[in-house]
């Protein structure tokens, strides 16, 4: 195990009895996050010692570090900072124009956040949501290309995520982005579920939009998100009108000379108050400390932890997807039409192993602060609460 990893969940409050798979529920919020967030707290109870800089530095910080998971180093015009995805999707969907009748497409069973603001955007031209539906094969790529190549420039656009959040069944958005162009739609992508855990590269995928939330992997706290759009969708309506947006908030004795101009690039479509002084500083060093693991590195031992827990899975008798449909990070486990799904959980909780179950699959999620251990717990108490040898 890399030197990052070895010592990874030191930086945590897990303890030594607890084994925490469930990423993709909730991150936890690092040591070195909680500091930081309390000391944000403090200063905000002596006002005078918060500075003009205070509201933009801590902020540019953050968008430098999520451009760099990103895989756009130095992009920070390209940021815009959000409390959540579903404010990100409401954004690109508000500077999207469909023409009527035509189709905004997602995946079946995508997260609410990620498909509501869709269904209006449709709806408001006429048109309609298409759901694609889940593959029996569990390949999500090759269904969503078929559909289309079958509904052409009837799409609009296509909501797409590097992984499905139920069972991180892996989707190509290269080949899905080519297949987007090509019947001239635009494409969003949403890595809340996959940002920090695995590479992104926005030149590769060229999407329009991309957003993400802090909770999850990049272990950061509740209600910060960003929002990354593409040159040419810098220059939109955003769906707020706050201060700091605008090109003058850097002077605060100036405010009232009102302008029409906003800040570089996406930083329009900031939220109001963006400069929270006690979750921005805990939303960034989170995003540091995964980002100093490095994405391909945390993906790469992710995926022998995920290897290990499938295998152990296999051998119960449980079903889970082949190795090239998955996720590194965030693997399915399927069960029994006979499992108690909901009663699952707590039984395996008992046992001081957390996981989620969503729909009729274990959802395992595994990062930098996990072990092959970990699997060999989850296994175990697996074959103990479904009364099954390994």
């Amino acid at each position: 195990m890399p030197d990052a990893f070895a010592r990874a969940r030191q930086e945590f409050d897990l303890p030594p009895d607890v084994t925490y798979l469930n990423t993709a529920f909730m991150g936890p919020l690092p040591k070195p996050a909680v500091e930081a967030g309390w000391m944000g707290l403090a200063r905000k109870s002596r006002p005078w010692t918060v500075a003009a800089d205070d509201f933009t530095v801590p902020v540019d910080q953050l968008r430098a570090t999520f451009a760099e998971l990103l895989g756009a180093p130095g992009d920070l015009d390209g940021i815009a900072i959000t409390p959540s995805v579903s404010y990100g999707v409401s954004t690109a969907a508000a500077n999207l124009h469909l023409r009527p009748g035509q189709l905004a497409v997602v995946l079946e069973k995508q997260f609410p956040s990620d498909v509501y603001a869709w269904e209006r955007l449709a709806l408001r031209h006429g048109g309609a949501l298409h759901t694609v539906a889940a593959p029996a094969d569990g390949d999500w790529t090759a269904a969503l290309l078929a559909d289309l190549d079958r509904l052409g420039d009837r799409v609009g656009v296509v909501s797409a995520p590097p992984c499905h959040w139920i069972d991180g069944a892996r989707i190509d958005l290269e080949a899905v982005s080519a297949a987007t162009h090509a019947v001239g739609a635009a494409l969003a992508v949403d890595v809340c579920q996959s940002l920090g855990a695995e590479p992104f590269d926005v030149a590769a995928v060229r999407p329009d939009f991309v957003f993400g939330a802090t909770y999850k992997w990049l272990c950061g706290p509740y209600s910060v998100g960003f929002l990354w759009a593409a040159p040419d969708r810098r220059h939109g309506e955003p769906i707020e009108h706050g201060w700091t947006s605008r090109a003058n908030s850097h002077c605060l004795a100036c405010l009232a000379d009102y302008t029409p101009d906003y800040q570089p690039g996406a930083r329009r479509y900031d939220v109001g108050e963006v400069a929270n002084f006690a979750l921005v500083p805990a939303a960034l060093a989170g995003a540091e400390l995964v980002a100093s693991w490095g994405p391909a590195a945390t993906a790469r031992h992710a995926a022998a932890i995920t290897a290990a827990v499938a295998a152990g899975a296999e051998r119960l008798g449980l079903r889970v997807a082949p190795e090239h449909l998955r996720a590194a990070h965030l693997l399915g486990i399927r069960l029994d039409p006979s499992v108690d799904a909901e009663a699952l959980a707590p039984a395996l909780a008992d046992q001081g192993v957390h996981v989620s179950v969503r729909g009729d699959a274990v959802r395992v999620s595994a990062h930098g602060f996990n072990t092959v251990d970990d699997a060999g717990r989850l296994v175990e108490a697996l074959s103990v609460a479904l009364g099954r040898s390994a």
